[in-house]
């Protein structure tokens, strides 16, 4: 869906004006929202398992608060990008 408002908007000025309409509607906000906090906390997740492939936070409880910490910033940096998308 990003990919065809990209190749639409870069079409021609008119196109552009199009997606740049539907993108600003609360729907299309609230999906790239979504997206932005999916791909986040995954990211987050990911630098936790590459920070445990070096032997941190191997234990249960290394594994517990771990997971504690990738919530708390994975919730931080979604409402940095809910305002920054709203």
């Amino acid at each position: 869906m990003l990919l065809f408002a990209l190749d639409k908007s870069l079409d021609s000025e008119e196109g552009f004006e199009q997606v740049k309409a539907c993108l600003t509607s609360p729907l299309a906000k609230l999906v790239i929202w979504g997206l932005l906090s999916a791909l986040l906390y995954h990211l987050v997740a990911g630098i936790r398992h590459l920070i445990m492939d070096l032997g941190i936070g191997e234990t249960l409880e290394g594994g517990k608060l771990g997971s504690k910490i990738v919530i708390a910033i994975s919730v931080v940096l979604i409402v940095l990008a809910g305002v920054w998308v709203w």
